[in-house]
């Protein structure tokens, strides 16, 4: 991703070493002089999150160290984003912890894309711009042609995200209602608005089990849809994800590199590059531009 990047962007990537120490310490030593630079430092903080972070943090402390002048933190996908608030009685709210350690690690700025919940924008006192990865996914949708769509939100929450690509794709609208049991386990039990004879695309932010997905897409099957297609900006796959879209009704996986992405068969996955528009939006921020105009279709 970071050398996608870096290719859009007209730069080269900065030498950095990153090794571990015998006990499992992280180190990290710059190999360039970022004395007085503007630097964006790349990081999908997604498989095994915990060391991605706190590579991270350390990232961000050798560069401040290093006299850099402004230190951006460029998180393609935001890890912690689902623990954004007190659901339970004695839970945290890790979001906002993660954005407490990025600020005291000495991060000036903040990029993301497709957060969980817009509310973590509110959890920075440091400037936050906030990518959608909406305009590259439509744009797939759109080439397919796909007659009498409706975009389908598979829960309640996520209708706003299924309103902005119904008025896009000019399609129409539904959502499921779900009961989920478990972290990994949803039953759909409601479904308003019509579907049948027509082509669904449900759309979502995160994907992980894949537990929402495939018991919304068993639902929109029940109820006549023609075909079911899932797009999801971060496909955060585990194998058990992987093997429930292998027995769902659903088509098509639609999703972006914004983490890194498991390869398998025997299913149809097709991902899309947010590289370019992540490019876009740094060279922005480097040149003091407004970066609104990333999100035109």
């Amino acid at each position: 991703m970071a050398e996608r990047i870096a290719l859009a962007a007209g730069v080269e990537l900065c030498a950095v070493d990153i090794t571990r120490f015998p006990d499992g310490e992280i180190f990290v030593k710059l190999r360039e002089n970022v004395r007085g630079e503007d630097l964006f430092i790349v990081q999908s903080v997604s498989v095994d999150p915990n060391e991605c972070l706190m590579e991270l943090l350390i990232m961000i402390d050798a560069a401040n160290r290093a006299s850099a002048k402004r230190t951006t933190a460029a998180l393609p996908y935001y890890a912690y984003a689902r623990q954004d608030r007190k659901d339970q009685p004695r839970v945290p709210i890790t979001a906002k912890l993660v954005a407490n350690l990025l600020v005291a690690a000495g991060a000036n700025r903040v990029l993301c894309m497709d957060l969980h919940a817009q509310q973590i924008q509110g959890f920075f006192d440091i400037p936050m711009d906030h990518l959608y990865a909406a305009p590259v996914i439509v744009k797939y949708l759109r080439s397919q042609e796909l007659n009498n769509l409706v975009v389908v939100s598979p829960d309640t929450g996520g209708m706003k995200m299924a309103d902005a690509y119904a008025t896009l794709l000019d399609a129409g609208i539904a959502v499921v209602g779900k009961q989920r049991k478990s972290a990994t386990d949803v039953v759909a039990n409601h479904l308003v608005g019509d579907v049948e004879g027509c082509n669904t695309s449900l759309v979502d932010d995160m994907t992980s089990t894949a537990g929402t997905l495939t018991a919304a897409a068993g639902l929109l099957k029940k109820a006549g849809a023609k075909s079911v297609r899932a797009a999801v900006s971060h496909s955060l796959l585990t194998e058990k994800g992987i093997e429930r879209l292998k027995n769902s009704p659903i088509d098509e996986l639609v999703t972006t590199d914004s983490v890194p992405q498991r390869k398998w068969e025997d299913f149809s996955v097709t991902v899309l590059s947010v590289a370019d528009t992540l490019a876009e939006a740094i060279c922005r921020i480097h040149n003091d531009q407004s970066v609104s105009s990333l999100f035109r279709i």
